[in-house]
């Protein structure tokens, strides 16, 4: 008797590339709530606009290289020197706008960080503390932008964020657990 191996139901979104799969299963949708990691998120959602979150997952030590493992404090002195070598960098997406927006980012969360005490804090407000849940019972049924996230966006951009628009926002979070849309038939909705 043959003991076959069950594959389990994820959302649709993810595919099989291996990468992918273990960013759904391990992190997509887990609040977080350390801030060196909230920033990372915030600015690799940024990254992706316009592109595949693939490639920035495949990009992603790269970045965290490129970004001194995401240490605001240490983005935010980044010179116009340090902006030149991260543009000819292959491993991150090469978009001065981008790039230099990281820098503007870094300064606009260490001052939220000095207001609210953590980005942590600050962030979650935007969903009363708590995870908001959703069941999609299809990709389509995920809106890609929502009151909250068109809230947070507002006011990120209102604080001197950029690459924050509301779909971006409604991205980072549902990566950073603020929102849970794992699809009504995937093992992860079961946990």
């Amino acid at each position: 008797m043959s003991g076959s191996v069950k594959t389990p139901i994820r959302c649709a979104w993810c595919g099989d590339d291996p990468l992918y799969v273990r960013y759904h299963d391990e992190e997509w949708g887990v609040p977080v709530h350390d801030d060196r990691r909230l920033f990372e998120m915030l600015i690799l959602e940024g990254a992706q606009a316009g592109l595949s979150w693939i490639t920035i997952l495949r990009k992603r030590e790269a970045y965290r290289a490129a970004f001194d493992d995401f240490d605001a404090r240490k983005i935010s002195r980044y010179t116009d020197s340090r902006l030149r070598t991260l543009m000819a960098d292959p491993g991150i997406v090469r978009n001065r706008l981008k790039i230099a927006g990281t820098v503007k980012n870094a300064k606009a969360f260490l001052s939220v960080q000095k207001e609210f005490g953590s980005f942590d804090a600050y962030v979650w407000r935007f969903v009363g503390g708590a995870p908001k849940i959703n069941r999609p019972r299809s990709p389509k049924d995920i809106r890609p932008a929502t009151d909250e996230s068109d809230a947070l966006s507002r006011d990120l951009k209102r604080r001197g964020f950029t690459f924050v628009g509301s779909t971006i926002c409604y991205a980072f979070m549902q990566a950073v657990g603020m929102v849970d849309d794992h699809a009504e038939s995937c093992f992860r909705a079961k946990r």
